[in-house]
């Protein structure tokens, strides 16, 4: 199969063609040719007003919800959800039902992935059914497949086992990924604690809850490489999801000691503040919960400077009858990997090489991962997209609608990918 990119700016800082605008003829899946002007016969064209060409997109943070909850997400239509954001690859977080804590599990979903142009990493649970008490058989996940460790939505609460858990991982060269969050300080906390839930009655989750996990879990990597001749250069522990100015200094001061710790955020944290719950809006309920604007600012310096290393869309699709309730009682979560790209370009500041760096290099880093090339010879592994098209998002892919931007309208819009030889566009 021959697909043909007709004049498309290069969006990839290792790439020799970065920043120009080319033709790039695909040839079973692999770039034959990148020229100024292309003629071929029996190529699909590719073309559209204002395109750009980037190394296809990663994201860390997907809830597939199969298998067991297939009502609101399954592997289909999450491949397709992904696909109309841009994403080539997916990592999946483990927490399904069962939870990834199987061999079985892993290659079911390993499986899924096999073919078509989204393909699906898995990340296993830390711990058995990921509520914290035992461990899973991580060295045997590890070589069946899993690419990451963590126990997703559910914060490792116990610091033992955490750091048995770096102790364990640190040979097998594989992350530990932890979503800082001291459980019994935000119990029953709905959104962020501050004026807004105050005035609401709201109850909230303290910006402490979130920090004192960073903090533990920083002092007990220190511990456990102050103990290890090992010495790593990819990191060893990262933090999922980070939202307060506090965590990133936390963060900023631990790199700057060289400790092996990365971390990424929601881009949709980009987006709101906590005084947008002000009307109830049960879509807007997400864990971490959006912050205050202070905190917001200090996210946006942080990906600027490097301190935060990745974006995520932190998918999380829910049903109606999971979101139609009081707010107390709705899930936290929204369906993200549609509008991810266009929420960080619309409010991270980042210029467009770095961002799609965020969505490219960084994720892939984290847990070890070739990042593409576009070069002669590669495999074409490609976003196309466009940075600046407005566009209302009036339909999702996915099963869930729990989006706060249905029927809004936005800036920057993925227009297809292509991998394993297969081109899907959305015109």
């Amino acid at each position: 199969m021959k697909i043909l990119i007709k004049s498309a700016k290069i969006i990839d800082k290792s790439s020799e063609y970065n920043g120009q605008t080319k033709d790039i003829l695909i040839e079973n899946g692999v770039i034959t040719q990148i020229e100024d002007a292309i003629q071929a016969q029996d190529a699909s064209i590719v073309n559209a007003e204002n395109l750009h060409v980037s190394c296809g997109w990663f994201d860390l943070r997907v809830a597939s919800r199969d298998p067991g909850q297939e009502h609101k997400e399954d592997l289909t239509t999450v491949r397709k959800a992904a696909a109309k954001g841009g994403f080539t690859e997916i990592m999946l977080l483990p927490n399904s039902t069962p939870v990834v804590h199987s061999k079985d599990t892993i290659r079911y979903l390993r499986s899924a992935g096999e073919y078509g142009a989204v393909e699906l990493h898995v990340a296993a649970a830390v711990t058995r059914d990921a509520h914290g008490v035992d461990f899973t058989e991580m060295m045997d996940l590890h070589r069946a497949g899993a690419m990451a460790f963590t126990d997703g939505e559910n914060s490792v609460q116990n610091a033992d086992l955490l750091l048995k858990t770096i102790q364990y991982l640190l040979p097998l060269n594989t992350v530990l990924m932890n979503r800082p969050l001291d459980g019994q300080l935000a119990l029953y906390g709905q959104m962020h604690e501050g004026i807004t839930s105050t005035q609401t009655g709201i109850k909230g989750i303290p910006s402490l809850a979130e920090e004192m996990m960073v903090i533990r879990d920083l002092k007990l990597l220190e511990y456990v490489l102050s103990d290890s001749d090992i010495v790593s250069e990819d990191p060893l522990l990262h933090f999922s999801l980070i939202s307060t100015a506090e965590s990133v200094e936390h963060i900023r001061l631990a790199k700057a000691k060289g400790l092996p710790v990365t971390c990424d955020i929601a881009s949709h944290q980009l987006a709101f503040i906590d005084e947008d719950l002000i009307g109830f809006d049960t879509n807007l309920k997400v864990n971490p919960p959006f912050r205050s604007k202070g905190d917001q600012d200090a996210l946006k310096k942080g990906l600027a400077e490097g301190t935060i290393d990745a974006i995520v869309s932190d998918h999380a699709p829910h049903d109606e009858e999971s979101k139609k309730l009081e707010f107390d009682h709705a899930d936290f979560g929204i369906t993200a990997l549609e509008t991810m790209f266009s929420t960080a370009i619309m409010y991270s500041g980042l210029d467009l090489e770095l961002l799609i760096e965020k969505l490219t290099a960084s994720p892939r880093k984290i847990v070890r991962q070739q990042k593409p090339h576009i070069a002669l010879g590669a495999k074409a592994n490609l976003t196309l997209f466009n940075p600046e098209e407005q566009w209302v998002f009036e339909k999702t892919a996915s099963k869930s609608k729990n989006s706060p931007f249905l029927g809004k309208e936005l800036l920057g819009r993925a227009k297809g990918i292509i991998n394993r030889g297969e081109l899907q566009w959305f015109n």
